[in-house]
């Protein structure tokens, strides 16, 4: 069943549905939510009420739109107010958290390294750098998805990018080249 499938039968009144929603993109929102968050449990929670906010919503979704963008924005606004809203819990270990997918050329004291300047970065920053790199967004999906105009995604990518260098150096991890 294919997203337009799905969305029409929720609206139909069948709640089932929207389990074929949940399961094609509930992975990838957990992905965005964490790199936002920096807190998988965090994540989790703020996955689970997104979905249930976009079940809710589901009548105001334009049809001619993909979901996921759409879902983004929902996605986003639960993260910031997890971050805005209540103190942020002490990280755990940091092996209980991956913003960044292994690469088979880094060490894993490198990659700990990468993680914990990520992690040290402001939401925004980490969120932008997430779905441009990790994610393979271009600057155009960024500004539909983040909902500001193309130049003010480039803007912000480059310092963004500018922050994260300036905390792999603070770290003196100067042996990877991190293409950014």
């Amino acid at each position: 069943m294919d997203d337009h499938a799905a969305i029409e039968r929720c609206r139909a009144g069948d709640t089932e549905a929207f389990r074929h929603i949940v399961e094609r993109y509930q992975a990838e929102a957990i992905g965005h939510a964490t790199a936002i968050l920096g807190n998988h449990e965090d994540a989790l929670d703020a996955v689970q009420e997104a979905f249930i906010d976009a079940f809710q919503a589901l009548d105001r979704l334009d049809l001619s739109r993909r979901f996921y963008p759409w879902f983004y924005v929902i996605l986003r606004n639960r993260c910031y107010k997890l971050v805005h809203g209540r103190k942020k819990r002490e990280m755990g270990n940091s092996n209980d958290i991956e913003i960044l997918a292994p690469a088979a050329n880094i060490r894993p004291e490198e990659s700990m390294l990468l993680e914990q300047a990520m992690l040290e970065l402001p939401t925004e920053d980490r969120e932008l750098i997430t779905l441009r790199h990790l994610d393979g967004l271009s600057y155009q999906e960024l500004a539909e998805r983040l909902q500001v105009p193309q130049g003010t995604i480039m803007s912000r990518l480059y310092h963004a990018r500018k922050k994260l260098r300036d905390r792999l150096a603070r770290h003196s991890f100067t042996g990877l080249r991190v293409e950014l």
